[in-house]
């Protein structure tokens, strides 16, 4: 089964942000677009060139509206060594959500439950706390965070503008699409 459509399920946790420690739960995905970005593991390889890029988009998805979380299966007390002590994650001022108790990447379905740890998920949630798009990567295959921008611009649009879709490779100002009967084999 699909998370498209689906609600964000209900979870508490804690997360490091801006040398705080803070509450986190599914409410904090409602009143505004939110990415959720899951990633297997503090102090390892691959991970902190995709959050370091998740920085670096990050103030063009906030002049979006969009808030910003990554989540592990470490606790927030790593999240904050790993801040500490890392040049690349010192830059992150997202919040940096702890899941030891695994609940969140379960909610998500990208656990790998032999490993204990969340494979490599992006999701895009919308104001409701629906679940608008999803990406799961294999653990070798970072992530271009680039592409959320307009994903982002694309999933906004749609939701103003009931009855037209982004075509592929779609970007903002761009011709949209009005299905109807007759498009039909016309594209």
């Amino acid at each position: 089964m699909s998370l498209i459509g689906t609600e964000v399920l209900p979870f508490a946790a804690k997360a490091y942000k801006n040398g705080e420690f803070i509450d986190v739960s599914e409410q904090n995905f409602k009143g505004r677009w939110s990415v959720v970005c899951f990633y297997p593991a503090d102090f390892t390889f691959v991970c902190p060139t995709e959050l370091e890029d998740l920085q670096n988009e990050y103030p063009k998805l906030q002049e979006l509206g969009v808030e910003v979380y990554s989540v592990s299966t470490d606790t927030h007390f790593t999240h904050k060594a790993w801040h500490d002590h890392s040049e690349a994650i010192g830059k992150i001022t997202y919040a940096m959500i702890g899941d030891p108790s695994q609940k969140i990447s379960r909610n998500f379905e990208v656990l790998n439950e032999e490993e204990g740890l969340a494979d490599r998920g992006t999701f895009i949630i919308d104001p409701d706390g629906i679940i608008q798009t999803v990406e799961v990567n294999a653990g070798g295959i970072g992530r271009d965070a680039s592409t959320l921008v307009n994903k982002i611009k694309a999933a906004q649009y749609v939701r103003n503008n009931p009855g037209e879709v982004c075509p592929a490779k779609w970007q903002e100002g761009g011709e949209t699409l009005k299905p109807s009967l007759d498009l039909v084999g016309k594209i």
